[in-house]
């Protein structure tokens, strides 16, 4: 009686690399830069004197 192994699927070869170099820029991405874009604008529009009188 011969035992026959079915091999798995073969590994994607690109993902253990780049997952040893921690793949990925070290910046932010855009939606945190929008999101800080649009706390400095709100800082910034708090900080201008308001009119008493509004047209």
């Amino acid at each position: 009686m011969k035992i026959t192994v079915t091999s798995r699927k073969p590994r994607n070869p690109l993902v253990a690399p780049a997952h040893f170099r921690r793949a990925g820029s070290h910046r932010n991405g855009g939606g945190s830069l929008r999101q800080q874009a649009g706390r400095s604008l709100q800082r910034e529009l708090q900080q201008l004197p308001r009119p008493k009188y509004s047209p």
